[in-house]
């Protein structure tokens, strides 16, 4: 199975078929409770596993990848790009975050185990049907509280998989079509209508506050964390609408995504880690956005059994006792309807 070069840039990871991801810090929601969607706090900053052979495990080189520091119970949130149609898999410890199956190298419709792009602009969390996602939150291996652990009953992998598939030959050269004719009509029209748009933005980031970075490690195993789940907001991931038989049956290009602790990133890189997550409620108290994004022309997929019946980080780590503070109707904003060294992708078959 050959694949292309999956690449960094600024930290953004960008794999073939003009797919950019980002990894977005954000606020944790309460585990109780349906929410708006929480804002972006900045990105993680992401590097290359190999670019640091003497301080990243063995079992991190074999999968290569990339890297990016989280704190224990911080919450993220996947922004997503594409230039052109793409089917992005999205895996939590070699989990399908979209059906709750088993990683896999193929595209399935029955469940879906992917998300459309660029129809599907960002990613809060795993399915849980009915227009909501449960919130992606980091925690250690080993206690059982991953995806991960829930559904397999083993925590082996840890981490973010990702995985892009493209149009065949025929419906992506309708679609580049398509889409040429649509810009030339938006051309003819843009001195009336204003500046032609692209897809929805995502939430607009705001510096988190300075903090002490976390202490320096000595040399060890680096600490694997994962992803288990917080709260529940209001976030479709949607049904597929492109005909059976439009996406390539081989992947284009992987990546594995390795979470290490604050601590372990700085004894890894060398980089201080960023700084503690902010505190909601004075996120909250001072106004700032939350956001309620709504597409009127998609098509909701269903919960599945495995995902349905994850439980939050709390039901191991103890209750949230960070305050919470509900945002008020106002600050619920609606949204509308790469050079780089390419990243390794490792020795095994992960």
């Amino acid at each position: 199975m050959r694949m292309e070069s999956v690449r960094i840039d600024g930290d953004s990871l960008v794999l073939p078929g003009g797919v950019r991801v980002r990894f977005m810090r954000t606020l944790r929601l309460p585990e109780t409770g349906t929410h708006a969607l929480p804002p972006g706090l900045g990105q993680f900053p992401v590097r290359r596993v190999e670019d640091y052979p003497q301080t990243v495990p063995a079992e991190w080189r074999a999968r290569g990848g990339v890297m990016l520091p989280v704190y224990l119970r911080e919450a993220m949130w996947l922004g997503f790009g594409a230039t052109e149609p793409a089917a992005l898999q999205v895996g939590a410890g070699k989990v399908c975050a979209v059906s709750g199956r088993p990683w896999s190298s193929r595209l399935s419709r029955r469940p879906q185990n992917y998300v459309v792009l660029p129809r599907q602009p960002w990613l809060d969390g795993i399915n849980s049907g009915k227009g909501t996602v449960r919130q992606f939150v980091a925690v250690p291996l080993g206690l059982g509280a991953t995806v991960e652990g829930q559904v397999t009953g083993e925590e082996v992998w840890g981490g973010v998989q990702l995985q892009t598939f493209s149009l065949q030959e025929a419906p992506l050269a309708k679609w580049r079509d398509e889409e040429r004719r649509r810009q030339e009509r938006a051309l003819r029209t843009r001195s009336a209508s204003g500046p032609y748009g692209g897809p929805p933005p995502a939430p607009g980031a705001v510096p988190a506050p300075a903090a002490m970075a976390a202490p320096g490690g000595g040399p060890r195993r680096a600490a694997a964390m994962g992803l288990g789940v917080g709260g529940s907001m209001r976030q479709e991931v949607y049904k597929d609408d492109w005909p059976a038989g439009s996406w390539a049956e081989e992947p284009a290009g992987r990546v594995f995504v390795h979470l290490v602790t604050p601590p372990e990133w700085r004894r890894i890189t060398g980089e201080a880690p960023p700084p503690s997550p902010v505190d909601r409620a004075a996120y909250t108290r001072a106004g700032l956005p939350w956001f309620d994004y709504y597409d009127q022309n998609g098509e909701d997929l269903a919960p599945t059994d495995a995902l349905g019946e994850v439980k939050p980080v709390g039901d191991w780590l103890g209750d949230d006792h960070e305050p919470w503070q509900e945002p008020s109707p106002q600050q619920v904003k609606p949204l509308g309807d790469a050079p780089g060294k390419p990243v390794g992708d490792g020795d095994g078959d992960w």
